[in-house]
Order: structure tokens, then C-alpha cells, then sequence
């Protein structure tokens, strides 16, 4: 990496990939005891930041970064992908989420078939709600279910009650939204396969055409790493996690729903979420409020992450960066390699180090992944094992 003067990014030019925004929202009502993203309750932020306050920091650096992205030898390229995350952006309101929307086109063209995508707790939204995304223009919605199980969701601090997830994405399809995502998180302490059932039965009767499902993961400085650490409840079992995930794949594959990233499931290409798709492809986006990070052709930044802070560096002028670095091209490599071997579409041979040829032999010899045509594809049991497939690919 070479990090330069943390003021200022220095940038190059778009890539040949996608160009899509992320938009975080910090604002949350509680703190989730497993979550360590940039969020912020009401109490924590006192009277030193709002909504109002950042949405008018997002429109600074929104048309901060138009003016910046103009000044590049190649034309900003029509946003392809928007993905509102948080945080908890469905407290903004319908209102609200249509101004972010809003704050976007004033300083970025949109793609005609643009996908636009924002998170939502189930609890904070209702049938009008979705009524006015679509309204707005949001074509595509993701609810945190997390589980169907009331311990389960009380051992996560989740809020919302067991059915609300499932009756939030009815409704949301009821809206007009075609593509509506269901989060799962499994592994918890106390979740048993009974319980892992009955959420992928809710899953399946809410009838969503795309499922994310992620491992739990302590990490360090939240609630849950402290009670671990307490002995109060028992760390995730490697193997109890390997034998949920298999159990998942089964289950979404058997109604219909394909694996096209490791821990994404769609019910076809439409479906998929094509903003992360843009992530894993290496493709270049914007990532404006507090704590947001950027790619454009190779340069990478983030942003200040409390909301006063960022605010106030926003009206400063320039990017609110907190920090910024140039990757190097073995950087890039390592994360083509990362990213790319995790898609179903599989890892392009001609994009591997020469070097890496013997543990390319050894992977497949291995039973971990295959070659199909010019890719190497994860089998089954390599999807389990994907971080260690890179690792040896790295050598």
C-alpha cells in the first residue's frame, strides 16, 4: 500500500468496471450486541449529529466528489448500481430514503436499468413505506431477518419479532418490488438445526427471490465478543457452522435458489444483488457518509467516521477522507484472487501468477475446486474452505 497525505486522494481514473454508490446511514435505534459497523444510537449522538444534519453533509460530498470525478481524463462513468446501507436507513423513512435517492441523481446520472437497493429492519417498515421506495424509484429491498427464533434473536439484540421479517417482504413484494433479499445469520449460541429450519421455512414461504446467510462471527469490542470472553456463551463451532452452511445450500437449491457467491443465493440473474457483484468484480465505487470507503481505478479511501466529524469536514471542502492508499499490483492481485475465487462464475486462469500453478494442481487434486473451460470453480466442499483455497493459491 502507499498511503499519501490522509487529506486528499489522489486519484487516477476510472477502471473499466462498474461505477456504483454506497450510501451509509449511521443511525440506528439500538445496538445490536454482535454488530461492530459504524452506527450510532440517538444517546450516543446527543445533539452532535441528526438525520437532517447528515443528509445536508451527504449532498456536500456528493457534489464534492462529482466535481473531483470530473476533473479525470475519462467521463464519470452512468451509476449502474446504489446500495443505501447502515446502520438502519429504513428509520429515515420513505421521505427520507427518497432524498438520498434524490441527492444522488442531483450530481450523477443514473443508468436507465440502474438496480437501487436499500437495507432495512423489518420493524421500521410498513406497506406505505414501500409504497413511496418504489415511488422514489428503489427497485430492489433487503430486510434483516437474522433468524425465526425468539432466543436467538434476543442472544443478537435483535428487536424485531419472529414474523415480522416474513410479513415486511410480502409486503414489500406487494409494493411492486421484484427483488427482495432476507439476511440470515447463523451459528449463534443456543440455535439448534430445528431452529435453522424453521427460518429457512419462513424464508422460503415469504417468498423472496434472493437469500444472504453468514456464518456468526465475535468480533472484537462488541457485547457478544464480552460475554464470550465471560464464558457466558460459547464461542461459533468451526464444525457446527460447516454443517448449518450445507444445510442451507440444500435447502435454497432445492426451492430454487442458486449459489452465486459464497454466501448469496438468487433465484436467477435478475435477482442477484449486482451492486456487491460490482465489489467482487473489482469494479469502481463511491462510498459517501461516515466511515464509507471508496475505489476508483486502484486508489482507495475512507471517510472520517463519526457523523459531527464528518459534517464538519465536509464543509471544509474536499472528500471528508480519513485516510487513503494507492494499491499496489500485487495488492490488486491478492484481491482479484480474494474476491473473485468466491463467485460461481469462477476464478479466470489467465488472471493466476505462474508461481501459483503447483497449489493450482494441489486444489484441485484436493477435491477443493475444479476446472471448467478457463475458470477454477469452488466444488461443495471448497465453498467450506474458500479462505484456505486462496491462501494456497497465494503459496
Amino acid at each position: 500500500m502507499t498511503p499519501v497525505d490522509a487529506d486528499r486522494p489522489v486519484l487516477r481514473d476510472f477502471g473499466d468496471g462498474a461505477f456504483g454508490v454506497y450510501v451509509h446511514v449511521p443511525f440506528c435505534a439500538t445496538r445490536c450486541g454482535y454488530c461492530d459497523f459504524n452506527t450510532y444510537t440517538a444517546g450516543e449522538l446527543g445533539t452532535s449529529a441528526s438525520p437532517q444534519s447528515w443528509l445536508e453533509a451527504l449532498r456536500g460530498e456528493l457534489a464534492t466528489a462529482a466535481a473531483e470525478f470530473a476533473a479525470l481524463p475519462s467521463p464519470t462513468p452512468e451509476v449502474s448500481t446504489i446500495f443505501v446501507g447502515g446502520g438502519t436507513p429504513s428509520l429515515l423513512g420513505g421521505d427520507g430514503l427518497a432524498e438520498v435517492l434524490d441527492a444522488v441523481r442531483a450530481d450523477f446520472v443514473l443508468a436507465a436499468d440502474a438496480e437501487v437497493t436499500t437495507e432495512s429492519n423489518p420493524e421500521s417498515t410498513s406497506p406505505a413505506f414501500f409504497e413511496r421506495l418504489r415511488e422514489a424509484g428503489y427497485t430492489r429491498i433487503s430486510l434483516g431477518m437474522q433468524s425465526a427464533a425468539q432466543h436467538v434473536l434476543r442472544i443478537l439484540d435483535r428487536t424485531h419479532t419472529p414474523g415480522r421479517a416474513v410479513a415486511a417482504a410480502r409486503e414489500a413484494r406487494a409494493a411492486g418490488f421484484e427483488h427482495v433479499n432476507l439476511d440470515l445469520i447463523y451459528g449463534t449460541p443456543g440455535e439448534t438445526d430445528a431452529d435453522l429450519d424453521a427460518s429457512l421455512d419462513a424464508v422460503l414461504a415469504a417468498g423472496v427471490d434472493h437469500v444472504s446467510a453468514y456464518s456468526l462471527i465475535v468480533e472484537d469490542g462488541t457485547a457478544l465478543a464480552r460475554k464470550v470472553r465471560r464464558g457466558e456463551l460459547p464461542a461459533p463451532d468451526e464444525d457446527v457452522l460447516a454443517a448449518r452452511y450445507e444445510r442451507i445450500d440444500a435447502r435454497l437449491a432445492a426451492a430454487g435458489l442458486s449459489w452465486y457467491e459464497v454466501s448469496n443465493w438468487a433465484a436467477n440473474d435478475a435477482a442477484r444483488c449486482h451492486h456487491n457483484l460490482g465489489y467482487w468484480d473489482g469494479g469502481d465505487w463511491l462510498g459517501a457518509g461516515p466511515g464509507a470507503h471508496s475505489h476508483i481505478g486502484g486508489v482507495r479511501w475512507w471517510n472520517v467516521k463519526h457523523p459531527a466529524r464528518y459534517a464538519e469536514r465536509v464543509a471544509l471542502g474536499g472528500l471528508p477522507a480519513a485516510g487513503w492508499e494507492a494499491l499496489t499490483e500485487d495488492e490488486r492481485y491478492l484481491e482479484h484472487l480474494m474476491l473473485t475465487v468466491r463467485l460461481r462464475t469462477g476464478l479466470p486462469l489467465a488472471t493466476l501468477a505462474p508461481t501459483a500453478k503447483p497449489a493450482l494442481d494441489r486444489v484441485v487434486a484436493d477435491g477443493l475446486a475444479e476446472i471448467v473451460g478457463d475458470h477454477l470453480i469452488l466444488t461443495d466442499r471448497g465453498r467450506l474452505l474458500a479462505d484456505g483455497v486462496v491462501r494456497d493459491l497465494l503459496g
